[in-house]
């Protein structure tokens, strides 16, 4: 009979902004444990979050010893016009180019899991096919509304609430990838770094938090 191979588990560190991400992280952890280790950066980014996550990677000696074995580094994030300048994302790739190669056969896959807006656009994805503007208060105050629609308890940051959306996760995985692939004026669909500039620069309604999700899946369907 042949010697069965044990699969070492990917890596996975991921940094984000809001607490809302921090609990959906959470639930793929717990859902994903059997295929990856993932694991989150006790706090969220203080001010800036890929200046904070190179900051560890520099300093912190628990992120610095385990370079060598990280398979991937998250960016859980809202794009956000703001921040959408050249130089904004000329500084991020910056530091994306420093983290991958931290290790260097292979070098570290960093993958950017933005939403446009707030993540509630994210959340409502589990739900319902729909693009609606993300960009103002306004914006934003709508789809924390329409959020509710579904899951009445919602609030930002809330296990509760966003351990019940997370689950739906393969609805809002099909319903991203549509959104991605209607913007005609994308460079391209796939993970690369002129796309997501493209995205950051724009901040048209998207999201790419389905990459991960993917990623996830493709890990348990060989496990």
């Amino acid at each position: 009979m042949p010697r069965q191979i044990k699969r070492v588990k990917p890596l996975v560190y991921v940094f984000y902004e809001g607490e809302s991400e921090q609990q959906y992280i959470d639930y793929l952890k717990n859902q994903f444990s059997d295929v990856a280790v993932i694991k989150r950066c006790a706090k969220r980014a203080s001010t800036n979050l890929f200046e904070d996550t190179k900051s560890r990677f520099e300093k912190d000696k628990k992120y610095r010893d385990t370079a060598e074995a990280t398979d991937e580094i998250w960016f859980f994030f809202d794009a956000e016009l703001k921040d959408s300048s050249d130089e904004v994302w000329a500084d991020r790739l910056k530091i994306i180019n420093y983290l991958r190669k931290l290790r260097k056969k292979p070098n570290i896959r960093v993958r950017l899991l933005m939403t446009s807006g707030c993540i509630e656009y994210w959340f409502m994805l589990h739900f319902k096919d729909c693009a609606p503007p993300t960009q103002t208060e306004a914006d934003k105050n709508n789809l924390v509304k329409d959020v509710k629609k579904f899951i009445s308890i919602y609030k930002k940051g809330d296990k509760d609430s966003i351990w019940q959306i997370a689950p739906n996760y393969p609805t809002a995985v099909k319903y991203a990838k549509k959104r991605l692939q209607s913007i005609s004026e994308i460079p391209c669909i796939e993970d690369t770094d002129e796309r997501n500039q493209w995205l950051c620069k724009y901040c048209v309604t998207f999201s790419t938090v389905f990459e991960a999700l993917d990623f996830l899946e493709s890990l348990s369907s060989v496990a």
